[in-house]
């Protein structure tokens, strides 16, 4: 069982939603605890394909390096980074409906190293505080632009 999870309905076809959800570039907006993320791997994205994340955790900047370790184009993408013993895994699943596109986010926290319950508690609702409200950043960015590019055309 997850450690938290969301879902979310968006009015957009699911090859939109996925390459903007799975594009590092626009990570700082679905997620906005995160300054900056860049590939560091070469090619197109793919299983293994590896970023340098730059986030402000409790008032302080921590860099920690993500990566796919799974990667299915239009259905599913999984992210894991480890610092410092603490390992976090997001699970994004994305599926095809009447009214558009159903995203659903699974976050795994795991933990090494003798770090306890109480900090494991303490962790999940830090991050949950941090990333838990994604899925509603992304669909208020996904359909705000749906709603510009609805009226640069009726101009």
């Amino acid at each position: 069982m997850p450690d938290f999870r969301a879902s979310v309905i968006i009015q957009k076809p699911i090859e939109d939603v996925f390459n903007f959800a799975s594009n590092a570039d626009n990570t700082q907006d679905i997620m906005p605890y995160v300054i900056k993320r860049e590939k560091v791997t070469d090619g197109p994205l793919r299983k293994g394909s590896k970023f340098i994340e730059t986030r402000v955790v409790r008032r302080k900047k921590v860099t920690s390096e993500i990566e796919l370790t799974e990667y299915e184009p239009y259905t599913t993408f999984t992210t894991k980074s480890d610092s410092n013993g603490v390992v976090v895994e997001y699970q994004y699943k994305f599926y095809t409906i009447e009214e558009g596109t159903q995203v659903e986010f699974d976050a795994n926290i795991h933990l090494s190293g003798g770090l306890g319950f109480l900090t494991k508690f303490m962790l999940v609702k830090i991050i949950k505080k941090e990333d838990g409200d994604q899925l509603k950043n992304l669909k208020r960015l996904m359909e705000t632009e749906e709603q510009k590019s609805v009226e640069k055309e009726s101009n």
